[in-house]
Formats: structure tokens, C-alpha cells, sequence
């Protein structure tokens, strides 16, 4: 029997192999190598991504080393260092400038470090794969960090007509609701409150779901048809929030298909495809 292709393709792994990687901490929750990697296959592209545990206080050390790495063309930047690696690229495309958070960076031949931007895109082109659109919608988004400034700038990019922003430090929502206002008038960005009352997409960008005993997001007892709820969090596939919304015969939109949105858009960024 002829073993499976992503087994023959990294058992062919040599010095030759484009190194890419994911930074992120905690990391064994992460589902991107998998995909990426498969994604890679699909190319033939001779290329591998691979998972690193990261603390955000050792995230320059690990910056400077990876700078020096010739073979290595890129890697991908979740939780919880999408806002902070800011400061450490040396250019920004102009979508991860306007968002203040990168989440995939790129590494020039001279080992500059090109960041950008594509949670908002992804999480947008997932919800419309899904048949869910943006368009016209009023919006209720936990989170205002680097995954939360990403979605709300897209959210308002498609035309959503009304974006509330909920975060537990309410000056931080308020400070992301201005740069949207600022960036696309049309749409009425404000901080609020947990109460998804009015909306038509309740989102959840924030981390909070991840690990047991985490406090909800919003405030779910809130939640009724037809309102869709619609997750970052991949692991669990069915988080507390995603439960709580099915109980009260809300549609949900689960976190997977915002990164297989992305996945090819990632990996023509790092230089495959």
C-alpha cells in the first residue's frame, strides 16, 4: 500500500525545504501547520511550517534569531503577539498599518521584515462561503485586540452598517471604534456594551473560550434567532459561546473557515503559490 502524499512529502523534508512557522503561545491548540502544510502539498511546493511556543517576553530574542535565518521565508503570528510584533517589522502593508496588528510576516532576502494583515479578510470571505452577509448588517464584536482590530476594520471595509465593540477595557474599544469611524464614515462604530440585542452577527474575538473556566464573551442570555454567532477560536471546534448560542436557535459560524480562508492567501504572502 502506498503511503499517504503529506507523508511521503515531509519525509522528503531536506536543506533545500522552505522553512515557515507559527508563532504563537500557548501552541498545541494551533490547527495551522496542518493545513498549511497540506496546502503546500496541493502546490508541490517543497516547503514546511512548523509550530513555535513563543512568550511574549522572550518575542524580540526569538525576532533577532529568526532574522538570520536564510532558508526561513516566513511565519504566522497569532496569540498573543499579533499587536506587539508591530514594532519589530521594518515595513507594514498598508491593510496591517491601518489595523495595528499583524498576523503573518514575511522575511526579505536581507532579512528584513515585511508584516502583514489578513484576519479581517479571512473572517470575512468565511462568513460569505458560509452564505452569510456582511453587507447592511449591524455588528457586535467582543475584543478589541490585535484579531478584534482586524475583523472590525473588515466588518466596516464590507459595508456593515452598524459595528459595536465590546472589550473588557472599555477605553480600548472606544479607541478602535474612532480609527473605524475615522477609516469608513459610512459605518457607525461605537463601543458598547455585552448586550448583543439589536445585531444581526454576534462575533467573538477574543481568546476567551480557549480554555476551561473562561468567562463567556457577551452576554449570551441575550442571544435569539436570527442572529448568527460566529467564532475566531478554532479549538474547541464548538466552543462555550458557539453551545450557548445553538441552545437559543442562533445559527453559528465556528473559527475554521476564517483560516482556510486565509491559508492560500498566507502562503502566496511568504512566497508560495
Amino acid at each position: 500500500m502506498n503511503a499517504p502524499r503529506a507523508a511521503q512529502s515531509r519525509a522528503s523534508i531536506s536543506g533545500a525545504t522552505a522553512i515557515t512557522a507559527i508563532l504563537a503561545h500557548p501552541v498545541a491548540h494551533v490547527r495551522t501547520p496542518q493545513m498549511m502544510n497540506t496546502h503546500y502539498d496541493a502546490l508541490g511546493h517543497d516547503g514546511v511550517l512548523v509550530p513555535l511556543h513563543v512568550l511574549p517576553e522572550d518575542l524580540a530574542t526569538v525576532l533577532d534569531g529568526l532574522r538570520r535565518m536564510r532558508n526561513l521565508r516566513g511565519f504566522i503570528v497569532t496569540v498573543p503577539h499579533k499587536e506587539a510584533i508591530v514594532a519589530f517589522c521594518d515595513t507594514l502593508t498598508d491593510a496591517a498599518r491601518e489595523v495595528g496588528a499583524v498576523n503573518v510576516v514575511r522575511r526579505e532576502a536581507d532579512g528584513r521584515l515585511t508584516g502583514g494583515q489578513f484576519d479581517g479578510e479571512g473572517f470575512i470571505a468565511g462568513l460569505r462561503d458560509a452564505g452569510h452577509e456582511v453587507a447592511g448588517r449591524a455588528v457586535v464584536m467582543a475584543g478589541a485586540g490585535g484579531a478584534g482590530a482586524g475583523l472590525a476594520f473588515a466588518f466596516a471595509r464590507h459595508g456593515a452598517a452598524r459595528l459595536t465593540i465590546h472589550n473588557r477595557t472599555m477605553a480600548k474599544a472606544e479607541q478602535l471604534a474612532a480609527r473605524v469611524r475615522a477609516a469608513y464614515p459610512a459605518c457607525d462604530a461605537r463601543a458598547g456594551s455585552a448586550d448583543p440585542s439589536g445585531h444581526d452577527i454576534v462575533a467573538n474575538a477574543t481568546s476567551l473560550g480557549m480554555k476551561d473556566g473562561d468567562a463567556l464573551p457577551l452576554d449570551v442570555t441575550r442571544l435569539a434567532p436570527p442572529m448568527l454567532a460566529a467564532e475566531v477560536i478554532m479549538t474547541p471546534e464548538v466552543t462555550p459561546f458557539l453551545a450557548e448560542a445553538t441552545k437559543r436557535g442562533c445559527a453559528t459560524h465556528g473559527g475554521k473557515p476564517m483560516l482556510a480562508a486565509q491559508i492560500p492567501l498566507l502562503a502566496r504572502f511568504m512566497g508560495a503559490g
